[in-house]
């Protein structure tokens, strides 16, 4: 895209940003990450301790705390609001995007570097999983981080310049570890050493600066664990043994799903540019040549992302966002193939969206046909019009997209509109259902009920959450609960401070009575059987998931 000047491409970046950011304080906290990934930042702002993550007052280390720290931080200078617990997440996929094009202009040229970015920041799961608080956009991050230091290192010919830039992909493997564990420098690891059998060459282990690379890895990591480990002799286990071996060999976590998983989360997820995607990877495998003593970058791409792609097909833990860092990679190859394409051969790219759009469209008022409940019923049928309006202005965009690849003599100037159009199409789409999931935060989130009790709410009288763990609650009320008769994800916590629980009804019976004044939450059914109990409640919150009740 050699026609776009710098200061269009400011302009370009500023609109970008701002539909970027725009819904980040719209929204409701949804269960459970959002409110999971809330509250540990809260909680360490609270209790000023920043080497233990603690959840509902728990010991928590399914995850290492660089997220934690930058929430935790927002919160300390902009205050506990939806938006700033967010942040991270947002900044982090937007700076993915800048990334990406500062990868791609010196590796593939300003063109290419300039579609990459518009691609990877239009795909449809990497511009919705920049907005939702999990912790996968942040570890994809400093992921593709590493990665860029490494492509760039390895074929910077300077011995200088090449053992700057591998100071900084040790440096971004670093802080992928302390985002989401060591998948941010096994993951590469594996694929390079992949990738180095591909091309039968090994000379990169001579260029990966080890003694220097290995001390800024060590210097970023190590203190974190070694601080966290001597506060808690019981890390080790639960750290580097259950969370990264046994969730990833077993079923342990309920997240187990078939081989075919990822193939419509891949598809879907790459849209508008699926197409587009499965075209580069065709043309990157046959015209990168298998003996290359060069370092070659788009090589290295494809094996990382079709080796993201296997690894988690094999893994007995699966979600959709575990497929986000083959998308920066992806968008880089996409990238490069886009900017030597004709511009007959995109329109074929695109043209497949057309019936796609029009199918989503005409299905999106009907969406309150996929509820189960009458509240979804009620929330469904709000949300049909705002996927109404998405799909309609992403259909629009694939029109005026498709018109102007077939203005007759069409060259590089229609060709770069038609990306945009979509692109901005796309982003806008996927803001728009996003924005849109609001209408039904009432069976997602604990804002409503959190807004209906906070009068009874007193910060000296306990609170107890029976037979259930409402994830958005405790960020919304600003405080923490004391668990009946429920662990989940907490029993690690509550094995190593049993004091902080209340195991079985009996138990929590005699407490409740002997409480001057108390609160506590429970699922409808629970309620029930309490009743049948005798225990002595009143209500003063009720809806069809959830009863709050206090001492009479």
């Amino acid at each position: 895209m050699n026609r776009i000047s710098n200061k269009q491409l400011c302009w370009l970046i500023i609109a970008v940003a701002v539909i970027w950011f725009a819904n980040l304080e719209y929204r409701k906290l949804i269960k459970p990450d959002e409110g999971r990934y809330a509250e540990i930042p809260r909680e360490m702002v609270v209790s000023g301790d920043w080497t233990t993550p603690r959840l509902n007052g728990m010991k928590y280390f399914e995850k290492p705390p660089l997220q934690y720290w930058a929430t935790a931080t927002a919160y300390t200078v902009f205050g506990e609001h939806q938006w700033t617990s967010r942040l991270w997440t947002a900044l982090t996929g937007f700076a993915g995007i800048l990334l990406v094009w500062f990868a791609g202009l010196r590796l593939f040229g300003r063109e290419a570097a300039n579609y990459a970015a518009i691609l990877l920041g239009s795909s449809m799961l990497y511009s919705l999983m920049a907005h939702i608080n999990t912790l996968d956009m942040g570890v994809t991050f400093f992921i593709t981080l590493g990665i860029v230091g490494l492509l760039l290192g390895q074929s910077e010919t300077d011995k200088r310049k090449q053992r700057n830039w591998m100071l900084l992909a040790w440096a971004g493997l670093a802080l992928a570890v302390l985002s989401k564990g060591l998948m941010g420098l096994v993951l590469p690891g594996a694929a390079l050493f992949i990738y180095m059998a591909v091309q039968r060459d090994f000379s990169v282990l001579k260029r990966m600066h080890w003694l220097a690379g290995l001390a800024v890895f060590l210097l970023i990591t190590a203190p974190w664990f070694y601080l966290v480990m001597k506060a808690n002799p019981e890390f080790f286990q639960k750290f580097f043994i259950y969370e990264h071996y046994t969730r990833f060999t077993t079923k342990d976590l309920g997240r187990y799903q078939p081989w075919y998983y990822f193939v419509p989360i891949l598809l879907l997820g790459m849209l508008p540019w699926t197409v587009l995607m499965f075209d580069t990877l065709i043309k990157t495998w046959r015209g990168s040549k298998l003996p290359d003593k060069a370092f070659n970058a788009a090589r290295f791409l494809l094996v990382w992302a079709v080796f993201i792609y296997l690894f988690f097909t094999v893994s007995g833990s699966k979600l959709p966002s575990y497929l986000l860092p083959m998308f920066p990679a992806l968008a880089l190859l996409m990238g490069r193939q886009l900017a030597t394409m004709d511009t007959r051969r995109l329109f074929w790219m695109i043209a497949p969206m057309l019936p796609l759009m029009l199918l989503a469209v005409g299905l999106a008022p009907f969406t309150a046909r996929l509820a189960d409940t009458p509240l979804q019923v009620q929330g469904y049928s709000a949300y049909a019009w705002w996927l109404f309006a998405a799909a309609l202005v992403w259909l629009l965009g694939v029109i005026a997209a498709l018109v102007l690849l077939r203005r007759p003599h069409a060259d590089k100037a229609p060709r770069q509109a038609a990306v945009l159009v979509l692109a901005f199409s796309s982003l806008l789409a996927a803001q728009l259902g996003t924005s849109g999931y609001n209408t039904i935060a009432k069976e997602r989130s604990a804002y409503f009920i959190a807004d209906a009790i906070r009068p009874y709410v007193k910060a000296d009288e306990p609170f107890y959450s029976v037979n259930t763990y409402e994830q958005t609650l405790p960020f919304y009320l600003k405080r923490t609960f004391t668990l009946v008769q429920y662990q989940d994800e907490m029993a690690f916590g509550i094995m190593q401070e049993p004091q902080r629980w209340i195991p079985d009804y009996a138990s929590f019976a005699k407490i409740w009575q002997a409480q001057p004044a108390a609160l506590a939450i429970m699922p409808v059914d629970t309620y029930t059987r309490l009743k049948q109990l005798n225990f002595d409640m009143k209500i003063i919150y009720e809806d069809p998931q959830y009863i709050v009740v206090s001492r009479p």
